[in-house]
């Protein structure tokens, strides 16, 4: 079985992936893009789409049980608005990745460099 996205394992993996999933696709961006500017209904995040509304609300719900938004409803109005701890996740996922091929990198490099000083 392969492995979730990240080392960890368990329920913190799965959230991971779960960000991962919603973030795959450009319509899930985009409206996480919007949000971070400010909260808005669920209408207004729909307008700029050319998409029925249930299958928008659909990317909502997969933006909301990834933990990415969270939602208010007042009568019939719902609005939705950008929970930034999922990003913040990912982000110190990746600054794990990062610094792990920096230091790889920085390795090889000063294996190259002694290599190159060997044979002069």
């Amino acid at each position: 079985m392969p492995k979730r996205s990240g080392d960890e394992g368990g329920e913190a993996g799965a959230r991971l992936d779960d960000v991962f999933h919603a973030l795959s696709d450009p319509t899930r961006r985009q409206v996480v893009e919007r949000l971070s500017r400010g909260p808005a209904t669920t209408s207004e995040l729909a307008r700029p789409f050319d998409m029925a509304l249930p299958s928008f609300t659909q990317h909502l719900r997969v933006l909301e049980h990834a933990g990415l938004v969270t939602s208010e409803k007042a009568g019939r109005v719902r609005t939705y608005r950008l929970a930034p701890g999922p990003l913040d996740r990912v982000d110190a996922w990746l600054a794990e990745r990062r610094a792990l091929w920096t230091r790889r990198l920085d390795q090889l490099d000063a294996l190259l460099h002694d290599l190159k000083e060997q044979q002069e």
